[in-house]
């Protein structure tokens, strides 16, 4: 029963107690609000070619944090469903998502995430460790199991500013797979069907100490190689003026990149490849 149905007031479950989680909250209460709920009979299987799908992902430790940067293309198929879709979102102040799979269950993983962190910080009082929150995301990705073995996988990447690591290694990064496996990455990685291309690229270019200006030209790139390379990623365009996003993550929170500074740096690396279409080299 909702709150409209009772005349506007809370109903029992709300002043239960339970455990600071709002998706078990939604679990035992309002299982089809969950984007992790069935969407087919047994048996039915989705397909590939009808729903849009979110591609390549990438994020990167540097001097003072951790960047994270997505192309804009979904496809349907063989289709371009969406041109300029937004894969990189903050989970919370110090915490960055970005994911590659099925779109619409993607955002709606997104948007509970967000909704799980806040929660918990209001019940508890206290934000929860970045390990504890890589973990919290894993249990999402293990609800959606059985969604992803019908063909509506969702691959996310996360990223935080963890300030009780070590210094220089307090930008963290932490991959997925669709039965909940968590894998934290050192240095740099990519998800979605450009990643192998991607991380490629990043192998040669990063190092360490990189500059924010020098992290972000180096995800442009290899974004720019996962787009020569897989029909699924795009790459810079131009003519429409639609650029990968480029989000980064310090001491100071969570911060997306100016349009016009992202603009400037995506228009250095086409102009690079004009006359280098392979690339720039690896630093020496």
């Amino acid at each position: 029963m909702t709150a409209s149905d009772q005349g506007g007031r809370l109903g029992e479950e709300f002043f239960t107690p339970g455990t600071s989680s709002f998706t078990e909250f939604l679990t035992a209460h309002r299982p089809a609000l969950l984007p992790t709920r069935p969407p087919f009979p047994d048996g039915v299987h989705a397909a590939p070619d009808r729903f849009p799908h979110g591609t390549t992902v990438l994020a990167l430790a540097y001097r003072d944090g951790v960047l994270i940067a997505g192309d804009r293309r979904a496809t349907m198929g063989n289709l371009i469903a969406q041109r300029d879709l937004e894969k990189v979102h903050p989970a919370d102040d110090h915490t960055a998502v970005a994911f590659a799979g099925t779109v619409g269950l993607a955002l709606d993983m997104v948007k509970l995430y967000q909704v799980e962190l806040t929660h918990f910080e209001k019940i508890e009082g206290i934000p929860m460790t970045l390990n504890a929150k890589a973990r919290r995301l894993a249990g999402m990705i293990r609800q959606n199991l059985g969604q992803a073995m019908q063909g509506l996988a969702v691959v996310p990447l996360l990223t935080g500013y963890d300030d009780t690591a070590p210094e220089g290694e307090r930008g963290r990064i932490f991959s997925f797979d669709v039965a909940g496996g968590l894998y934290e990455k050192r240095d740099f990685h990519a998800e979605g069907s450009g990643s192998p291309y991607a991380r490629g690229a990043l192998k040669k270019l990063f190092h360490q100490g990189m500059s924010r200006r020098d992290a972000a030209l180096a995800a442009l790139q290899a974004l720019y190689d996962a787009a020569d390379d897989d029909s699924a990623t795009g790459g810079p365009d131009i003519n429409r003026r639609i650029f990968p996003i480029v989000s980064v993550i310090t001491e100071d929170g969570f911060e997306r990149l100016p349009e016009q500074e992202t603009e400037e740096l995506s228009r250095e690396t086409v102009d690079q490849r004009r006359t280098r279409p392979d690339g720039p080299h690896a630093t020496p």
